[in-house]
C-alpha cells in the first residue's frame, strides 16, 4: 500500500506527541521551539584586532585554566599561524593570520572561538536542552544529556561546536564556555587576563559597546565603522573591531541580522515529534546493536571451534605419524641389532672351527 507524505508525516507526528509527553515531558518542547532573549545585562568580550600581535597567549591561558591537552606545537611556536586553523576538541581557541595587502595593514590577526549568540543556533537546534544561554551571556553546555546528534554543529554559522570523534565510549561536543566558572565567580576569563597587549577586554556588553564606538570615533582612520557582533545573526557577546574589512579576516559577512531561532522556528516545529520517537529509535539502534554483537560473537566462537577441531585433528594426525614412524623406526632397529648379532655369532663360530 502506497501512502503520501503528508500522511506519513500524519502518523509521525500522532506518534511523536504520545511518545513525547511520555518520554520527555516539557523539556523537549521548550527546547525546540523557545525563542532565546539575549540578557540585557549580560557580559561580553571585546576584541581588537588593531591590537593583536598574535603572539597565542590567548590560547595558552585558554588550555591552562580549561585544563586542556598540551598542543601539538608549544605557544611560542608562531610557525603555526602560517596554516590556517579552527577551533576542535580539545582546542576552544586558535589565533589565525590574514595578509590583507592593504598599506600599514597588510598583517592583521584574529582570535576565533565561540561568540556567544545573544539568541544561540546551537540551543535552538538542540532537541534535548544540552545548551544553555545564561544570564551572564555564555553558553554553556551538559554533556549528561546530549545524544550525540551534532546538529549544533551543522546550525552554528561561525562553524565553531566540535566533536570528540577521538573518544568512542564518551564524546562530546566541545566549544568555548567563555570560562562560565571563572566569570560566576568574578574572575576574567583566561584568554582576557593573560593577553599582553590588551587586545580583549572583558566587561558588560552594553558598556563594550559604548567603549567600542568611542574608539571608532576617537580614531576613524584606524578602524572600519562597524562593530562586528552587534548585531550578526540577532548579536552576540563577542564583538569584534577592525582595522580592515571583516571579510578579509575570514569572517562571514553575510549572516545578516535575524537570529538563528527566528528563521527556524518554522522548521523546528517539528522537532518534538522527533523527540518523542527518539527513545523508540534508540530502543530499535540498541535492538539491532546488540543482536548484532551476539551474531559475531557466536560467528566468533564457531570459527574459534572449528579452527580448535581442525588443530586437534591435524595434531592427532601428526601424532599417530609419528608413533608410526617411532613404531617402524624402532622395529627396524631391532631387526638390525638381531642381524648383526646373528653375523657375529655365526663369524665367531667360523673362526673357532679354523682354530682347532
Amino acid at each position: 500500500m502506497s501512502i503520501s507524505r503528508r500522511q506519513f508525516l500524519g502518523w509521525l507526528g500522532a506518534a511523536g506527541t504520545a511518545g513525547a509527553g511520555a518520554a520527555v515531558g516539557k523539556k523537549a518542547h521548550a527546547a525546540a521551539s523557545k525563542r532565546f532573549e539575549g540578557y540585557p545585562d549580560s557580559d561580553g568580550v571585546l576584541f581588537d584586532s588593531t591590537r593583536c600581535i598574535g603572539c597565542r597567549k590567548c590560547e595558552e591561558g585558554c588550555q591552562k585554566v580549561n585544563e586542556l591537552p598540551e598542543p601539538d606545537r608549544p605557544f611560542d611556536d608562531l610557525t603555526v599561524l602560517e596554516i590556517k586553523r579552527r577551533t576542535r576538541a580539545g582546542v576552544y581557541t586558535v589565533v589565525n593570520k590574514y595578509d590583507t595587502g592593504e598599506n600599514g595593514k597588510g598583517t592583521v590577526f584574529r582570535k576565533i572561538q565561540c561568540n556567544h549568540c545573544l539568541e544561540p543556533a546551537c540551543a535552538s537546534a538542540c532537541f534535548v536542552a544540552a545548551f544553555t544561554k545564561t544570564p551572564t551571556g555564555a553558553v554553556t553546555y551538559d554533556e549528561s544529556v546530549c545524544v550525540g546528534c551534532r546538529y549544533c554543529m551543522i546550525a552554528c554559522p561561525f562553524e565553531i561546536p566540535t566533536y570528540e570523534y577521538d573518544q568512542p565510549l564518551t564524546p562530546k561536543i566541545e566549544k568555548c564556555t567563555m570560562c562560565y566558572p571563572r566569570i560566576t565567580q568574578g574572575l576574567l576569563p583566561g584568554c582576557v587576563e593573560i593577553c599582553p597587549v590588551e587586545a580583549l577586554s572583558f566587561g558588560k556588553r552594553k558598556d563594550l559597546l559604548r567603549e567600542a564606538r568611542d574608539r571608532i570615533q576617537k580614531h576613524p582612520k584606524r578602524y572600519v565603522d562597524h562593530i562586528y557582533g552587534e548585531k550578526e545573526m540577532g548579536g552576540t557577546n563577542w564583538l569584534y573591531l577592525s582595522g580592515v574589512e571583516f571579510e578579509k579576516m575570514g569572517m562571514r559577512e553575510d549572516l545578516g541580522t535575524t537570529s538563528a531561532p527566528e528563521l527556524t522556528h518554522g522548521a523546528l516545529s517539528i522537532v518534538p515529534m522527533v523527540v518523542g520517537l527518539w527513545p523508540v529509535l534508540l530502543t530499535g539502534v540498541y535492538a539491532i546493536n546488540k543482536r548484532k554483537e551476539k551474531i559475531n560473537r557466536e560467528e566468533k566462537e564457531r570459527a574459534v571451534a572449528e579452527a580448535l577441531g581442525k588443530a586437534n585433528a591435524e595434531a592427532q594426525a601428526k601424532l599417530s605419524q609419528t608413533m608410526e614412524k617411532a613404531e617402524n623406526d624402532k622395529k627396524t632397529e631391532i631387526d638390525t641389532a638381531v642381524k648383526k648379532a646373528l653375523e657375529e655369532a655365526a663369524k665367531k663360530e667360523s673362526d673357532d672351527k679354523e682354530t682347532s
